[in-house]
């Protein structure tokens, strides 16, 4: 993975970066995506595995008018996954929950349906994790992830998150009660976490 412009200097939540990666670019979502976006809202499957109840009920309208107000939020970081070859919108990454006294944000990724399972969303993690460290001076990121998605533990591992424990039972899918998995990802040199993975030029 390279990096071709990452700015050096530290920048706040409320710089919408583009960062361009060998098969990924991460750009500033607008409402003109919501289209490319929509199977997010609309496949069963990935609902199950987010824990999205009541995802199927975001009507485009109503999307669009989320994904217009990101640029003025000063407060989370909202940036759609272009896969580099075919000019295609085919998810979004988040950092949100951001806790600037503790140099602390929170993580999400979701890539549509016909997008998984090809890497692009490694790169797209590795390419935020590093913006968030090294431009917006982050200490730690964090993410859950559900007991019934171990091929996303898989991919958030592959990026340099480590698991820190379990909330036991935090969602309620369908009858069933799921365990949520705690992962974060620390600052390189900080301790626990150190992921590799996206320091190294070429990785991934």
């Amino acid at each position: 993975m390279t990096l071709r412009e990452l700015p050096q200097e530290k920048a706040d939540f409320g710089r919408k970066p583009t960062l361009d990666g060998d098969r990924v670019v991460l750009r500033p979502v607008t409402a003109d995506d919501v289209p490319a976006l929509l199977p997010l809202f609309r496949d069963p499957e990935t609902a199950r595995l987010t824990g999205g109840h009541g995802l199927h009920r975001y009507d485009e309208a109503r999307l669009r008018e989320w994904y217009g107000s990101r640029a003025d939020r000063d407060d989370r970081l909202d940036l759609a996954v272009v896969e580099r070859g075919s000019g295609a919108v085919v998810g979004e990454v988040v950092l949100h929950e951001w806790d600037p006294p503790n140099e602390s944000s929170s993580f999400r990724i979701a890539l549509v349906p016909a997008a998984t399972g090809r890497g692009l969303g490694t790169e797209a993690t590795r390419l935020l994790l590093r913006y968030g460290f090294e431009v917006l001076g982050l200490h730690r990121i964090a993410l859950e992830v559900f007991t019934t998605n171990p091929r996303a533990r898989r991919a958030y591992e592959k990026a340099g998150f480590v698991v820190e424990g379990v909330l036991r039972e935090a969602l309620l899918w369908e009858g069933e009660r799921v365990d949520a998995v705690v992962m974060a990802a620390l600052a390189p040199g900080s301790g626990c976490s150190r992921p590799a993975e996206w320091e190294a030029p070429g990785g991934g």
